[in-house]
């Protein structure tokens, strides 16, 4: 997705081909229609020359978060529980996110990174939604294409152009020298965003499944097959491109939330159970992943080899299959998972409680010390200090007392966790702060 984004920028920009190829437009945009009230006012009226039917005409609901749960693009049910299951997934278990969250200096850090990201989280509204909302209004004949032709001729692609808004914004409405600024910030950011995707691709395929295959390759061969792995996957996101392209109409946010549906929720359920249900274990995990993906895929390939279609050309993809509304489809794919976790874990014996102290919710304040589980494993000799196998104590990454023992080889008993500090209750104060503030936003807009 990344790289299709960033590819329509390029080719809007200097015409390359689709594979070969910040502030400023939001408010141009805006101030352009005439502000938030203009844009009330001229949305609904921004229509394509040559629109007669019902397609390609602005929906009355377009100002409103919350829409009808049937005939509603967004349903509002879906959009609750089958986005909140997809953001779940995405900043608690994606390795892009986890491994700056693991970079933390200390876990006081780590949440005051994610209170942050959350405030920057509050302005898509005004800096992605909104201004593209304008560009609809500024541009109709472009941005809001009804039919193949005009498409074709509008933007190169007849699925729709409403992807091209942007860079219509930034081209059209911003000076020579400021293009190029906004040209080099985009290529910036797109190469940061594929470099954390591509290393974290890498990792996990290179520790968790070539390691596993090779225990005895070395770091140069681990760094040699990482390197070849992200040569491979650079070019298989290559391929994909046109699949992104043709996708849910052409609709990159859709097509976005759409995989997400079919492949996120069993990584969410597992996560959420693991952390709130002690009595699900390995077995439970892997089996309900197995069944879960299973799901999702059963879903994700007949709608992408059969199409869902467009406004005047339905998919064929049966009803029974793609009829449901993929967040729907997140939220039940959610429940199954968590079903098959808990039946396939309640099945084989629980993991001891000695191993979870402050790794489930419900012992996260327990001052006893955990036996780890992957040093058991690894056959740690025992520590002189605390007399147990992989004896560990969390506290905050940072703090004293941790460490590996230098006389026994295992994990120390670490210092028990530090009480809740000034910049601990400072945090939480900004963390309801921002729930206040999104709670507000959502109130105003639903």
């Amino acid at each position: 997705v990344d790289m299709f984004s960033g590819a329509i920028f390029i080719r809007e920009a200097l015409g390359w081909d689709l594979l070969g190829s910040l502030t400023g437009p939001y408010w141009s945009a805006l101030g352009a229609v005439g502000g938030y009230g203009g844009l009330q006012e001229l949305y609904p009226l921004a229509l394509a020359p040559n629109v007669s039917g019902p397609c390609g005409r602005p929906r009355p609901d377009a100002f409103h978060l919350l829409r009808h749960p049937r005939t509603g693009d967004l349903p509002w049910p879906g959009l609750l529980l089958g986005l909140g299951i997809i953001s779940a997934w995405y900043w608690c278990t994606d390795q892009v996110i986890v491994q700056r969250c693991l970079a933390g200096r200390s876990l006081r850090h780590v949440r005051a990174g994610c209170v942050a990201c959350g405030y920057l989280k509050v302005l898509p509204m005004f800096l992605m939604v909104l201004p593209g909302m304008a560009a609809r209004v500024l541009y109709p004949a472009e941005v809001a294409c009804a039919d193949p032709q005009s498409c074709g001729r509008a933007c190169g692609t007849p699925w729709g152009c409403s992807n091209v808004a942007y860079p219509r914004l930034v081209l059209r409405l911003l000076p020579p020298g400021l293009r190029g600024l906004m040209l080099a910030v985009v290529l910036a950011a797109l190469m940061s965003s594929l470099a954390s995707i591509f290393a974290s691709s890498g990792a996990l395929f290179t520790f968790d499944i070539y390691r596993r295959l090779r225990p005895q390759a070395g770091p140069r061969h681990l760094l040699i097959v990482g390197r070849l792995w992200i040569g491979v996957m650079v070019g298989l996101s290559l391929a994909w491109l046109p699949v992104v392209e043709a996708a849910r109409g052409g609709q990159l946010f859709d097509y976005m939330q759409a995989v997400g549906s079919y492949l996120a929720p069993p990584v969410a359920a597992v996560f959420f159970l693991a952390v709130f249900v002690p009595r699900v274990n390995e077995p439970g995990a892997f089996w309900g992943l197995l069944g879960g993906l299973g799901l999702g895929l059963g879903r994700l390939i007949p709608e992408f080899v059969l199409g869902t279609g467009t406004c005047e050309t339905p998919g064929l993809c049966p009803p029974f299959v793609c009829g449901l509304h993929y967040l729907h489809f997140a939220a039940l794919l959610f429940l199954a998972t968590c079903l098959i976790v808990v039946g396939v874990s309640l099945c084989y014996p629980p993991i001891p409680q000695q191993h979870l102290h402050r790794l489930v919710f419900s012992l996260r304040n327990s001052q006893e010390p955990r036996v780890d589980l992957d040093l058991l494993e690894l056959g740690t000799p025992k520590n002189g200090a605390g007399g147990g196998q992989g004896e560990d104590v969390e506290a905050e990454p940072g703090a004293q007392g941790v460490g590996p023992s230098e006389e026994g080889g295992g994990a120390t008993l670490e210092a028990p966790p530090p009480k809740a500090g000034l910049w601990d209750r400072v945090v939480d104060a900004n963390a309801l702060v921002l729930m206040a503030v999104a709670v507000f936003l959502w109130g105003y807009f639903a």
